[in-house]
């Protein structure tokens, strides 16, 4: 009788032990993928905030008026940065850049003084920029408003297809690792399905049957994701030598989210799937066990 009930044991804790590991790979899996998706996003948001308008100023505007202008549009909501640029810097800039001096061709600075504004993410779009720059043109400091709208047309027409990929991926992901982990779990309930029907018998109630495998799938659930967050950690570390600058796009923001995800998918979808397993086997009859 000893011998049967430690082997009971051996085989319940072998079956946890399996039932970690593969709801480990899983959500490994998963936080793997959320965590290239929020990097992704951050990565787009950078290459958006790139994104660059020249305010041109009138010759005889001041420095002083200049750099007022740029305090005021500074504090708009699609203002990133804003950084003036005198007609001196100008010059110098070009002369830097192009290796000969542009007044020896024009005999005097061609150079106007400028305000350069960089884009909030969510404004680095050709419709959002039209209403701006029609903005600023009302200002009788600004002579013209200079940007790129091919490139940029070119980035988003890039970007939109990525994000609708990405949005796929992770339905899909989540669809496979809810039903990899409702597997699992359910073939380690299918085991235990005459021990359930007996309990059910002797006259226990669905509640206390129930009660030790939730508990045992709030450890699963809790173990695996501390697994889970434990190899990602590891994978992240030896990966930064051959991701240089991931800082500023992988912050702890997006680790403490993809963290926060794994432990919340973990806990959820052990305990759901666990509690639609032992109900689908206490409605079961005892004919209807053995068939299956």
């Amino acid at each position: 009788m000893r011998k049967s009930r430690n082997l009971e044991k051996r085989r319940h804790g072998l079956q946890m032990v399996t039932l970690c590991i593969s709801t480990t790979m899983v959500l490994t899996l998963l936080g793997l993928v959320m965590l290239s998706v929020l990097t992704a996003h951050n990565l787009q948001k950078n290459l958006r905030e790139n994104v660059e308008i020249s305010v041109i100023l009138g010759d005889t505007i001041a420095k002083e008026d200049g750099v007022a202008l740029g305090k005021i549009i500074q504090k708009k909501p699609y203002a990133h940065q804003v950084t003036f640029i005198s007609s001196e810097e100008a010059l110098k800039m070009a002369k830097e850049e192009m290796g000969i001096d542009p007044t020896e061709f024009t005999g005097s600075n061609p150079f106007s003084p400028e305000l350069t504004v960089t884009m909030e993410a969510e404004y680095a779009n050709t419709d959002s920029l039209s209403v701006i720059v029609k903005r600023l043109l009302k200002d009788r400091r600004v002579v013209d408003v200079a940007y790129t709208k091919d490139e940029i047309d070119g980035m988003n027409r890039i970007l939109e297809p990525v994000n609708i990929a990405l949005l796929g991926l992770s339905v899909l992901l989540i669809f496979i690792c809810y039903t990899l982990i409702s597997n699992s779990i359910q073939l380690s309930i299918y085991s235990r399905r005459f021990l359930i029907h007996t309990m059910k018998l002797v006259g226990a109630s669905w509640g206390f049957i129930r009660r030790p495998f939730l508990k045992q799938a709030v450890v699963v659930g809790v173990i695996s994701a501390l697994l889970t967050c434990s190899l990602l950690g590891g994978i992240i570390y030896m990966l930064m030598p051959f991701m240089p600058h991931v800082e500023e796009i992988m912050t702890w923001r997006e680790l403490a989210i993809t963290a926060a995800a794994v432990f919340v998918f973990g806990f959820v979808i052990t305990v759901f799937c666990t509690l639609l397993s032992v109900n689908k086997f206490l409605r079961m009859t005892a004919g209807e066990l053995y068939k299956i």
